[in-house]
């Protein structure tokens, strides 16, 4: 069970908390496309073995990943070491179109994050823990916990979204059995966030597994009582 120290404070959400986008982050690996003329992608002339990244895709139309390193700066042709942590998708794809505008007419760029991941403990079992990959740029808090599979056994009013640096997390807590918990679990995810819902009482799991020997208990019960 996951314990706050009086240090650890459970922080408050803002409506600009629960209503942002997701902002790239470092460890992201972002595959971009920069479209030009007649749609060709700018940055195919280039080898990937001058650009620091995760992986090169095997499709050109896919477009080169470039991963984002520890400081928030991404390296990419033409114009060098660039800083976009922080940034939405469509910040950075802004940024970026403005950049290459010096190279390039009219130039459209298209990003994608790669590696978005959570961590999520749904309050079953030791051992329950999943990572799970978020596909969509938006995924949020309540889509995650139904990709995990739901909250197994667990309290539904103790949830925990863990953010940001472990040494000094950003701790919020979410009641699923309220309306404006709800409203808060629609939050969007970011890279790296660790939702944890507080496991059901050892009593109440013990029950649970205790319940159908007690069953069988009480139907070879009536039996013997039919056949006395």
């Amino acid at each position: 069970m996951l314990h706050v120290s009086s240090k650890d404070q459970i922080s408050a959400f803002s409506h600009s908390e629960q209503t942002q986008e997701y902002k790239i982050a470092p460890n992201d690996v972002l595959r971009i496309n920069v479209y030009y003329q007649n749609g060709e992608d700018f940055l195919d002339m280039f080898s990937m073995a001058d650009y620091r990244t995760m992986t090169a895709s095997t499709n050109p139309n896919m477009g080169l990943e470039f991963l984002v390193e520890f400081d928030g700066y991404i390296k990419l042709p033409y114009l060098g070491y660039v800083k976009i942590d922080s940034m939405t998708l469509r910040e950075a794809g802004l940024y970026l179109e403005e950049a290459y505008s010096e190279y390039l007419n009219n130039p459209m760029v298209r990003l994608q994050v790669m590696n978005k991941r959570v961590t999520i403990f749904p309050g079953g079992s030791g051992g329950s823990a999943k990572v799970i990959n978020l596909v969509n740029n938006n995924t949020t808090l309540i889509e995650a916990l139904a990709l995990a599979g739901g909250i197994n056994d667990g309290k539904a009013y103790k949830i925990k979204l863990i953010r940001g640096d472990l040494k000094n997390p950003t701790i919020y807590q979410i009641d699923l059995s309220t309306v404006e918990g709800l409203k808060q679990a629609d939050l969007v995810l970011q890279a790296n966030d660790i939702i944890y819902v507080e496991p059901a009482k050892v009593l109440t799991q013990f029950m649970k597994e205790f319940n159908p020997y007690l069953s069988l208990a009480n139907t070879i019960l009536i039996i013997f009582q039919l056949f006395r």
